[in-house]
């Protein structure tokens, strides 16, 4: 089971996509009382009141409010005691962001606004729109996004704080060797069946005159801006990028990292208001206007034209795959692993030697992938296939719903079994690096908890969760 430290810090990054830092009377901050006063929650009003004290920071009743209703707009079934979670985790957040304080544990101003970009992004394309955004806070985007600032920032100085708890830590091979033996036999997890599995991707792609139908499109479009049309407009209606077109096709403030290299070359070399010529990336045809310049970043928004793929391109991609297994089982005059980095169209495979990585572990580069995480055509192929063997071109379709020709290999199927070191040494050395670090983080919290002044409202006080909160600080936290 997971202990204090990772899980409840996760959680508050989690439900805060739009929590909003309530104002409260500058009196109030001052003495910490509990006095109720009216203040905005989200689109509605409610009485507010002081939920938690930690140290000096206050934690109000609307900043849970607030976490909750975005935990219902999220989908989740209503659950009174998330909120117990919730104010555990905006505990979590206030003791981090404290030490860090200490510590001088800081983040830059440009990361933070970064974050506020992504997070109202991703509240408009789930709203539908700017519009209903606005409709459901009951205030301007610009305002919000303003409020939001500094609890986001705090967020974020939590979560590096964190960071610096755990980063020297790490395990040895005794370690890993050590917690498996404490696992008892009938407590040891099971794997399922998993597979490394690796493809050679064959887009299907439009010829010159095929394109040229989608590029008219986007040069119409850019012309009607360029005659005093509104860019937000048109975006709206014609752009078929899901994530910026509901909100005029902001992308808002990006670095040089953030996009394709096309589409920064023209977003860093306009000034602010010029709108690009149609440019083609492997999304589209884009247009785009720099809204605004700062620093070493850059605030646009665009319009993207998808092409559609035509099955005269698909028969093309056909043909082409058929060639290319001919080259490597036919005539045997090149292996799996070239004919990925030569000839394959995915971009995230084909420099591995075309093997696909496990998409719930890529920060590990781990090959082995449990089959039931497999796409289902992929995975049903693969289970008819030998090891080594390589399968017949086949079209298959993406969770996006392009459809493309593969070639798989099976390099390795190891099938269902309980944990054991010699074959399941990486995952028993990432559990046992997640206890370590959680064992650390939650002796951390220990210590700060007794030497931190808390106050938790009456209300929240029957929270299993939050008893190890309610114990009394030391004397000299008191005293504080």
């Amino acid at each position: 089971m997971r202990k204090l430290g990772i899980f409840i810090l996760s959680f508050v990054l989690i439900i805060s996509v739009a929590h909003a830092q309530t104002k409260v009377d500058s009196t109030a901050k001052k003495t910490a009382k509990a006095d109720s006063t009216v203040v905005p929650s989200g689109p509605k009003h409610t009485l507010d009141k002081i939920a938690a004290i930690v140290g000096n920071a206050p934690i109000l009743q609307s900043d849970i409010e607030l976490s909750y209703a975005q935990f219902l707009v999220q989908g989740n079934q209503p659950d009174p005691g998330v909120k117990c979670r919730i104010l555990q985790s905006l505990l979590t957040q206030k003791l981090l962001a404290q030490q860090a304080a200490i510590d001088s544990i800081e983040v830059k101003e440009d990361e933070v606004d970064n974050n506020v970009d992504r997070r109202m992004r991703e509240m408009t394309q789930r709203a539908g729109g700017q519009e209903k955004l606005e409709a459901f806070l009951g205030k301007s985007v610009i305002q919000y996004k303003d409020e939001i600032r500094p609890d986001l920032k705090e967020q974020m100085v939590a979560q590096k704080m964190q960071q610096h708890i755990t980063e020297k830590l790490n395990v040895t091979p005794q370690d890993v060797k050590t917690y498996y033996d404490k696992i008892p036999k009938d407590s040891l997890p099971s794997f399922n069946k998993e597979v490394e599995v690796g493809e050679i991707v064959f887009q299907p792609k439009l010829n010159k005159e095929e394109k040229e139908l989608y590029r008219e499109k986007a040069e119409e479009l850019r012309q009607r801006i360029k005659k005093g049309e509104d860019f937000g407009t048109l975006a709206r209606l014609y752009s078929q990028d899901p994530g910026s077109a509901p909100d005029g096709g902001d992308l808002g403030f990006a670095d040089r990292t953030t996009f394709v290299k096309e589409f920064t070359a023209n977003a860093f070399r306009l000034k602010a208001g010029e709108i690009s010529p149609v440019f083609e990336t492997d999304f589209g045809f884009h247009f785009l206007q720099v809204i605004e310049r700062r620093g070493e970043q850059v605030h646009v928004r665009h319009i993207l034209i998808a092409p559609v793929i035509t099955q005269a391109s698909l028969e093309r991609a056909k043909v082409k795959a058929d060639s290319i297994y001919n080259l490597m089982v036919t005539n045997k005059k090149i292996d799996f692993s070239s004919a990925a980095a030569y000839y394959s169209d995915n971009k995230d495979t084909k420099y591995n030697g075309g093997m696909m990585l496990n998409a719930e572990n890529v920060q590990n580069r781990t090959t082995f992938i449990p089959t039931d995480k497999l796409d289902p055509k992929v995975a049903l192929t693969v289970d008819t296939m030998k090891i080594g063997s390589i399968s017949k071109p086949d079209v298959f379709t993406g969770a996006d719903g392009k459809k493309t020709y593969k070639i798989l290999y099976l390099k390795s199927a190891t099938n269902a079994h309980k944990a054991n070191l010699e074959q399941d040494f990486p995952k028993l050395k990432d559990m046992a690096y997640e206890d370590k670090t959680n064992r650390a983080v939650t002796q951390w919290f220990e210590k700060r908890r007794k030497e931190t002044f808390i106050k938790i409202d009456q209300q929240y006080q029957s929270c299993d969760i939050l008893k190890k909160w309610i114990t009394p600080p030391t004397t000299t936290a008191q005293a504080k």
